[in-house]
């Protein structure tokens, strides 16, 4: 098994075309995991919404939203 600074050196060694493409490929896993994140994230809320027996309803946020029309602006 190589240690991080191998894998380093192995990666500049690439040529360009083979580590752009290298990029490329680690920017879509990443991007593809902050779905997974966000996904497991909702998962893990739901299960402590349940779990401890909390109950909400539309009453809850009735006054969430500002209804103010906003702040003056001199022109």
């Amino acid at each position: 098994m190589m240690n991080l600074q191998e894998i380093i050196n192995y990666i500049e060694s690439l040529p360009t075309e083979e580590r752009d493409y290298l990029f490329e490929f680690l920017r879509k896993k990443k991007e593809e995991s902050r779905g997974d994140n966000f996904w497991e994230g909702l998962q893990k809320f739901r299960s402590v919404i349940q779990s401890e027996g909390i109950i909400f309803t539309d009453d809850d946020f009735a006054d969430l939203r500002d209804r103010s029309v906003g702040r003056e602006i001199d022109l």
